[in-house]
């Protein structure tokens, strides 16, 4: 298939990974940050880390929408269904993610197992088949939960849009949209590494997707004012590998730059006519709880006054409250790049994908689920025959 075979070759990969190995300075090591949660699943998938050199090291990031998302926005959602009876409709991950141990009934719960009880809770593709659903159900209220980085933030804004010129009385959105560049800023501004330096980064993976849509410009400031570069990157194998490359020649060379990868999809202003629709329905939330990072300033959007009757904060008047993860879950310091899946007390044991205990396992793009499917195999040491 065009654009997808020939970022798979195995031995353009081999010639990569030789060039990693000649380039890659004995004296000192490299990390860096793969932000999306695509990239961390492309390289347990494929194999990436190694062909990598030793001295090389890879830092799962916060870039899987699924697995940043707050319990206490889950419970917001199941005490809509639960409580109010209205009908709440969101993407498959989502319906698998945790919610606090007093959700509803006194014990744990997802949106799944809320559906169990009840619960009125369906599974779409897009915010278009929510507004199908509401249109289908006009005697109920229906409720979309919104999550995602800037990828999946047009397509809300473009149903909040129609339902707006349809006068749609019974569909609105309880959003929960973050912003890829302030969870980068929050993490280069964190104890881990300005100040304790617990988790080295000498650069990022930038995300693919999310760059489609807002372009490379807004990652020139990691490179102008915290000297990190950024190579923005596709999600094959050899993508993750020439981006690599780039950020090693960057460090090797004292540069700090932001280089487009994935040239291929990506301009420097990205999609004009996705951030104008997304301008025209959302603004910026003074502060929102990120799963893992905490409360993160200007890091996520909400609806704007001109479409606030298709707010479900508003119309139902919720009242968020923060709840705090499974004390043995390590989910947070996985998201921050603290700790990796294998340093999970759960791992593979009481938290797996059948059964996950932490958002990082539910989603195919969550460190712990990657590694769980693709690299728990290599953990196991090879006994000499």
């Amino acid at each position: 298939m065009k654009y997808i075979d020939e970022f798979r070759d195995g031995a353009i990969a081999q010639k990569i990974a030789a060039r990693l190995a000649t380039e890659a300075d004995p004296q000192r090591s490299y990390a860096f940050m793969e932000f999306c949660g695509g990239h961390t699943h492309a390289i347990s998938r494929y194999g990436v880390t190694e062909l990598l050199p030793p001295n090389v090291r890879m830092v799962h990031g916060p870039g899987c929408p699924v697995c940043v998302l707050p319990i206490g926005r889950i419970d917001l959602a199941i005490q809509l269904a639960l409580e109010r009876g209205a009908i709440v409709c969101t993407y498959g991950d989502t319906m698998r993610v945790p919610a606090s141990p007093g959700a509803a009934a006194g014990e744990p719960l997802s949106l799944m197992r809320a559906k169990a009880r009840g619960g009125d809770i369906r599974m779409v593709y897009s915010a278009a088949d929510a507004l199908q659903v509401a249109r289908a159900n006009p005697a109920r209220e229906v409720v979309f939960l919104a999550i995602g980085f800037e990828t999946t933030t047009p397509p809300t804004a473009l149903a909040i849009r129609q339902a707006a010129q349809e006068d749609l009385p019974n569909f609105s959105v309880l959003c929960c949209h973050v912003l890829t560049p302030a969870a980068i800023t929050h993490i280069l501004n964190s104890p881990e590494v300005k100040d304790w330096r617990t988790v080295p980064l000498d650069g990022f993976v930038g995300p693919a997707h999310v760059s489609i849509v807002i372009g490379s410009a807004p990652y020139e400031g990691f490179a102008r004012d915290y000297r990190k570069p950024v190579v923005i990157a596709g999600f094959e194998p050899l993508d993750v590998m020439q981006a690599v490359l780039m950020l090693m020649r960057q460090v090797n060379e004292g540069r700090a730059e932001v280089e487009n990868e994935f040239s291929r999809a990506v301009t420097r202003q990205g999609n004009a006519a996705a951030q104008a629709v997304v301008a025209e329905v959302f603004e910026l939330r003074e502060s929102f709880e990120w799963r893992g990072l905490g409360e993160v300033p200007v890091s996520a959007l909400k609806i704007k006054p001109a479409f606030e009757r298709f707010d479900a904060e508003a119309r139902f008047g919720l009242t968020y409250r923060a709840v705090a993860d499974h004390k043995q879950c390590a989910c947070g310091e996985i998201l921050r790049g603290v700790k990796r899946p294998t340093d999970c007390k759960l791992f593979g044991t009481v938290c797996t994908p059948e059964s996950p205990m932490g958002s990082c396992m539910v989603s195919s793009e969550g460190a712990c689920a990657a590694h769980y499917s693709y690299g728990r195999f290599r953990d196991i040491p090879v006994v000499a025959a």
